[in-house]
């Protein structure tokens, strides 16, 4: 899908999450190929509407996930971020119910086959991949669509 096809999918299905986001923040993540951490967590806890963007750092908003446990292991803030590793995140931090293995381990695989199986992430994919922003925000569509349907 081309730049211009997905700014136009996201301003029909976010119309209030994008009007709260910055066009030159948006145009920055789309030209994205891959994203750190620091870009990622800000950007999900906005999404999630956990806190105000205006008042909250990027380096606080990561060091919010990490004492919540929603990152993998040892990430640190520069580190590319990987499908599983972000779909941890989205799970925790949009309260997504899950499947018995991913309520026993909270596991950034069994995150990833959670939103693989609920049709957020489709594909050919695979967990250890690094994730662009286009993905990222086409994930986040995704389950705010989820959300609003239930």
């Amino acid at each position: 899908m081309n730049q211009k096809k997905c700014i136009f999918l996201l301003l029909i299905l976010l119309p209030g999450f994008v009007f709260a986001q910055t066009a030159a923040r948006l145009e920055a993540l789309l030209a994205a190929p891959q994203l750190t951490w620091l870009e990622v967590v800000d950007f999900v806890l906005d999404a999630a509407e956990l806190g105000d963007p205006d008042q909250i750092s990027e380096e606080s908003a990561f060091r919010f996930a990490v004492n919540k446990n929603w990152l993998p292991k040892n990430v640190s803030s520069g580190d590319v971020v990987r499908l599983n590793g972000v779909s941890l995140l989205i799970m925790q931090s949009f309260g997504l119910k899950g499947g018995i293995f991913y309520n026993i381990t909270k596991s950034p695989h069994h995150a990833y086959r959670e939103l693989t199986y609920k049709n957020v992430i489709t594909g050919n994919t695979d967990p250890g991949m690094s994730v662009s922003g286009q993905q990222l925000l086409l994930m986040i569509s995704r389950i705010l669509a989820i959300k609003e349907q239930s």
